[in-house]
């Protein structure tokens, strides 16, 4: 992997590790899933797959998003309204 990949990797791997500070399960299940998922593709050379793994990797991140955003939305409505 070089050039502008290996940027995107990087940023996608880091924003992937900071989100995972609020995973339910704890940070650690979190990140050693995510570690073990980075390791297994580390080899893909093939500037098409590295894509698609990478748009793969940013749909993640916005389910985990949404997943945090109904998290304090159901907390915020069960505080006010019942």
């Amino acid at each position: 992997m070089s050039g502008p990949f290996k940027s995107k990797v990087k940023h996608l791997y880091k924003t992937l590790l900071h989100l995972g500070k609020d995973y339910p399960k704890g940070y650690e299940f979190f990140r050693s899933r995510l570690h073990a998922s980075f390791l297994r593709h580390k080899d893909v050379e093939d500037p098409a797959e590295i894509e698609a793994l990478i748009a793969k990797g940013e749909y993640v991140v916005k389910e985990l998003e949404a997943l945090y955003m109904l998290r304090k939305y159901r907390t915020l409505k069960k505080r006010y309204y019942e």
